[in-house]
């Protein structure tokens, strides 16, 4: 079986997904080839150079695979020109609805468009999330296949010992609007601590200052399921986030974190101040959350649905 993955980068969050993936399966006898793309590194360029450059790429490709897997609206353009059997497009989040939260009204229907344009041209679709398979249900009927994305511990082997901060709290992610980061800024000075952002740094910096804190904060006012919730489990830091997307379908309050309401700076405020205050809540929060880390979201669990998935696919 030859699967081509199609991803802007594999790094970070949706790529270092697609990456994870891949060198499992590879492990496990599967012929996959990741595609890499340039790209402009503006803002409002990455999505579109990608695109283009990738579709020009494509189109002098001449292998056939058995399956394309693009890992992201923009990569379904590239998809498009590669001669396969079948086509797959993971999509990470209500797509439309944080390009209308994040752009002007012109891009927000550009967005749109793309977004219809590629389901056209799209044999599967997948996502991590049962929030984003219920969302695209509902509004447009369009049936979704529900693949979680494992976390692998083998990521962490290079993470060093680090000492602890017990009054310190990171906020992991973009330093951008649907993330919320202004929410956090907002109360910083009202908290009992200190506050580490982590905004444009390496991944493994990221997770070095993440083990070391006693809090994650994750004040999204837009999200599908965050891979840094994933990574707190793993290191074992008490999770804080907003209630949005797929959030709690990992963060159960009071029981692997606690949730708030999105744009709610007072409860956010209230849920930082209680755990730094009150330790042995947030130990056991940390040990429920390992358990279920373990028990839903391990290769164990899940990269059996992944081969079965594959297998199903190119045998339909």
């Amino acid at each position: 079986m030859k699967i081509l993955y199609i991803a802007s980068r594999y790094e970070g969050g949706i790529g270092g997904f697609a990456k994870r993936v891949a060198g499992r399966l590879q492990d496990n006898g599967f012929d996959i080839d990741m595609m890499k793309v340039p790209h402009v590194p503006i803002k409002n360029l990455k999505n579109p150079s990608f695109a283009i450059l990738g579709r020009i790429k494509a189109m002098t490709t001449s292998k056939e695979y058995d399956v394309v897997h693009a890992w992201n609206i923009p990569s379904a353009f590239v998809m498009e020109k590669i001669k396969t059997k079948k086509r797959v497009l993971g999509v990470y989040g209500a797509y439309g609805l944080q390009v209308d939260m994040i752009h002007s009204k012109i891009l927000s229907k550009v967005g749109r468009r793309a977004e219809e344009k590629a389901f056209e041209i799209t044999d599967v679709l997948t996502t991590d999330s049962r929030y984003v398979k219920d969302y695209y249900k509902d509004k447009f009927d369009l049936d979704f296949v529900h693949l979680p994305g494992p976390l692998d511990p083998a990521q962490f082997e290079d993470i060093p010992n680090v000492r602890k901060k017990k009054n310190q709290i990171v906020y992991v992610g973009r330093d951008s609007y649907e993330k919320g980061i202004d929410i956090l800024k907002s109360i910083q000075k009202e908290i009992k601590g200190d506050v580490a952002y982590c905004t444009d740094m390496s991944w493994k910096d990221a997770m070095t200052r993440l083990k070391e804190s006693a809090v994650l904060v994750v004040p999204s006012r837009a999200e599908s399921l965050p891979q840094v919730i994933k990574e707190a489990f793993f290191l074992r830091v008490p999770v804080i986030a907003t209630d949005v997307g797929g959030v709690s379908e990992m963060v159960q309050d009071g029981v692997t974190g606690v949730l708030v309401p999105p744009n709610s700076p007072k409860r956010l405020l209230e849920s930082i101040n209680y755990l730094l205050e009150n330790p042995d809540a947030a130990d056991e929060m940390v040990i429920s959350a390992s358990n279920f880390l373990q028990r839903e979201l391990s290769w164990d669990a899940l990269l059996p649905r992944y081969v079965e998935f594959y297998k199903r696919l190119v045998a339909s």
